[in-house]
């Protein structure tokens, strides 16, 4: 039994061609690099169909007589004449609504968690570093946790005393401070626990993460507030309309592709295709 996730051979036979167009495996393989994938076939596959489409889009651009200029960008980038006509031939024949207020509106009420600014919370710890691979030194340096936290117990203002004592982050020279952090600035372990805490406390137990043992101390957390629909309303329409339009151009690409003779990649599948 074989299966498609493990196969490391790339495809053999004829090779991609497009309505007779022969792409060489040399080009997919060049351009498998810009396709990051698990297994290398994968990402010859994903390079394979970006190729077809793009070879099917041109032809279909040189079918319809269409010609435009290159364009460049800010930084000085500019097109191809290749680009240049896929980017007609979309404009010309792909055409997609503009994302009304009505429909900025109803994203918006369905998806307010998406336009609120992060909770922030004012943390500090004391780091025990272990390494887990050091059963040893795992096990002393959870036990070191253990020991200081059963001090702060009872001394909880003792705990810059102890960060600048024991703490081996650089924060001990701030007493174990960290500051202001939000979602994804610490470990998700470290965050699980420090998110739940009450404000003014000390997690019950040390906390383990790649980097050993934290004594976390939660000092205050600023809730999140909503973002005001007039501040995130252009961002709203270009998502909107960004999205239609992909999944316009996929149909349009999907519908090429069923009337041409594709030989060596699958483009079944609209929702799966994209123009580079």
């Amino acid at each position: 039994m074989t299966c498609a996730v493990h196969q490391t051979a790339l495809p053999q036979g004829r090779g991609v061609r497009v309505n007779g167009v022969a792409i060489p495996r040399d080009v997919i393989s060049r351009e498998a690099q810009h396709h990051p994938a698990r297994t290398p076939i994968e990402a010859w596959t994903a390079a394979a169909r970006a190729l077809a489409v793009r070879e099917l889009l041109l032809q279909e651009a040189r079918r319809l007589q269409i010609a435009a200029q290159p364009r460049s960008d800010g930084e000085g980038r500019r097109e191809t004449g290749d680009e240049a006509a896929i980017r007609a031939l979309v404009a010309r024949e792909v055409q997609t609504p503009k994302a009304d207020a009505a429909a900025c509106r109803r994203y918006y009420e369905q998806n307010r968690q998406r336009f609120r600014s992060p909770d922030i919370y004012e943390a500090a710890h004391i780091l025990f570093a272990a390494n887990a691979a050091d059963a040893a030194g795992y096990a002393q340096a959870r036990a070191a946790a253990q020991a200081v936290l059963a001090i702060l117990r009872d001394h909880p203002d003792r705990f810059a005393e102890l960060a600048a004592a024991h703490s081996a982050c650089a924060s001990a020279a701030q007493g174990g401070n960290l500051g202001q952090v939000a979602a994804g600035d610490t470990t998700p372990e470290f965050e699980r626990v420090l998110f739940a805490l009450p404000a003014g406390t000390i997690a019950p137990d040390p906390v383990a993460t790649r980097y050993g043992f934290h004594i976390v101390r939660l000092d205050r957390r600023h809730e999140g507030r909503d973002l005001p629909f007039d501040l995130v309303a252009d961002r709203i329409a270009q998502y909107l309309e960004e999205s239609v339009e992909r999944r316009a151009i996929a149909q349009y690409v999907a519908r090429l592709a069923s009337a041409a003779q594709i030989e060596g990649v699958a483009l079944a599948g609209a929702e799966a295709l994209r123009v580079n």
